[in-house]
């Protein structure tokens, strides 16, 4: 797999990962932890994204993923991909800083456009880190952590918010990281605006902090729900939100519908994402609407909002044989689309 441009910049400081125990943690999304093993002895990464762990699994990379990072093994340096947003640094800082302790040296990397060069500020308070190098538009910081937090609960996390649905009124529970961490996005609001009538067995793709799934529960009780998510720090967000509002539902971690098997539904809805990282990545979402027939009985529905410019409806036209649209503003559209047979 081709590097991304922040593990170019680290490719150019091998020396500082001979014979450490590392542990890549953060954004991360390509194969340089394997190169790391020639030079390292021995290589784990922490992740929150079901799909990286999913593709590191069978490889001689130690792999640890989840919300929380727990194990107890050894580490001398963190080599640290800089996340998407900065609430969800400072979270994964707390949480890496006093897990491993103090005297663990630190390698930051990350696009300037992310924020990276904020991590001086930000590392402050558990040591200091300097940058060493600069190219491709990309930053590296070297450093050590001397004071670690001192205490780290993921509860502590959780940013709550309430959310109002008509005459629904539900608590929204978010880790940071998660879509819609703060409040309820446009998108979410007008499907939930223009939701169609829900019956049986109900499966929310990509269901980030569990706003559909909760909604969905709260005023279909007859209604089935399993919400899936790629991203750990998700999948305990929805299990908070459900459990705030005394919701039960399924939950677990799935790359759209990859962890799914041999269960079929009577509706998919879904807020699927087209952003991956800093770049644009609509493949995900094109799998969800290609593949979405065969996980519905007969006459099951696809309900999904999605930004207006986005070319959706001839994939679910080619599926479904049609393609409604419920709602459209000048951001956002709700398409809906039933299964014949």
């Amino acid at each position: 797999m081709t590097l991304t441009a922040p593990s170019e910049i680290a490719q150019r400081h091998l020396s500082l990962f001979d014979n450490k125990h590392i542990l890549l943690a953060g954004e991360l999304e390509d194969d340089f932890a394997q190169q790391l093993l020639s030079h390292a002895a021995r290589v784990s990464v922490f992740t929150t994204h079901h799909g990286y762990a999913t593709r590191m699994a069978n490889t001689d990379i130690h792999v640890h993923a989840g919300a929380e990072y727990t194990d107890d093994s050894a580490v001398d340096l963190v080599l640290f991909y800089w996340p998407k947003s900065k609430a969800e640094a400072d979270f994964l800082l707390a949480m890496l800083t006093h897990r491993l302790g103090a005297n663990v040296d630190w390698v930051v990397v990350g696009e300037n456009r992310s924020g990276v060069k904020s991590i001086e500020k930000r590392f402050a308070p558990y040591g200091q880190v300097i940058k060493q190098d600069s190219a491709r538009r990309c930053s590296l910081y070297h450093g050590q952590c001397t004071s670690p937090a001192t205490s780290f609960s993921l509860a502590d996390w959780f940013h709550d918010y309430p959310l109002e649905v008509g005459s629904l009124s539900l608590t929204v529970r978010a880790l940071p990281g998660v879509f819609s961490h703060k409040s309820l996005d446009d998108g979410t609001a007008l499907l939930l605006k223009h939701l169609p009538n829900m019956h049986g067995d109900v499966i929310d793709v990509g269901c980030g902090a569990g706003v559909i799934g909760s909604v969905i529960l709260a005023t279909n009780p007859s209604c089935t729900v399993t919400c899936v998510d790629v991203s750990y720090l998700a999948v305990a967000s929805t299990q908070a939100t459900l459990a705030a509002n005394g919701l039960n539902g399924s939950v677990f971690a799935s790359d759209m519908l990859s962890a799914v098997s041999g269960q079929q539904f009577d509706a998919i809805i879904s807020n699927p994402p087209f952003h991956e990282g800093l770049e644009t990545h609509y493949h995900a979402t094109e799998s969800l609407l290609k593949n979405a027939p065969r996980y519905l009985r007969r006459h099951g529905q696809l309900a999904i909002v999605a930004n207006s410019f986005l070319r959706y409806p001839p994939i679910i036209e080619k599926g479904f044989g049609q393609c409604d649209t419920l709602a459209k503003t000048r951001r956002f559209t709700v398409y809906h689309a039933q299964k014949a047979r």
